[in-house]
């Protein structure tokens, strides 16, 4: 199955943000073990190492702004390119690897020029302040052919209205592992999962 197909069909993006590589390492696992298939790490490159060794996950470097970062990221086993912005040269990048690249976009004059570029999957971030599931609703009206995925400060409580907004998917981190406890976290991540199969 293409990557695209597993996203839309797990609809669960989880997203980690973390510097402490032991942390993230554990944090990853938690997700994986509550059932996310899909984790985005803004991370150090030794946890894409380790977590995309795993059979059946697949892994997103994400904060990649250089074409630089995105080979280390290709090094280390990532099997996506997630990126804060939307650049010309990870295009070619892209382009020229055969690579997963998942942009960022803000406006829909930009989330157009990314579909135009063809990018499979676009990231609209930060979702929240540009108007959340109301946003969302109305940039997919006249483009439903976009396939969108929200991010930043994304509550579990708004996962449903934004996938029947027409959100492919859903990018949820903080609400997912700002916790100290890792059976807490593997409940969640089993919840939401849950949640979204019944959508």
């Amino acid at each position: 199955m293409k990557i695209l197909d597993i996203i839309k069909q797990e609809k669960i993006y989880g997203i980690i943000r973390e510097d402490d590589q032991e942390r993230a390492y554990d944090l990853a696992r938690c997700y994986i073990e509550g059932g996310i298939k899909v984790l985005e790490l803004n991370c150090p490159l030794e946890v894409c190492e380790k977590i995309s060794k795993f059979d059946d996950v697949i892994v997103a470097q994400g904060g990649v702004i250089t074409t630089q970062q995105a080979h280390k990221a290709l090094e280390a086993g990532a099997s996506i390119i997630s990126s804060p912005i939307f650049q010309t040269n990870l295009i070619r990048f892209a382009s020229c690897y055969s690579t997963f690249l998942i942009p960022s976009v803000t406006t829909p004059n930009e989330a157009y020029s990314a579909w135009q570029a063809r990018m499979p999957m676009i990231k609209i971030y930060p979702v929240a302040e540009m108007g959340g599931v109301e946003y969302i609703r109305e940039m997919v009206k006249p483009m439903p052919f976009l396939n969108l995925l929200p991010c930043g400060f994304v509550k579990i409580s708004e996962v449903e209205g934004y996938l029947k907004a027409g959100a492919k998917a859903v990018g949820i981190g903080r609400e997912l592992y700002a916790k100290e406890d890792y059976k807490e976290i593997i409940e969640t991540a089993k919840n939401v999962v849950e949640m979204v199969r019944r959508i």
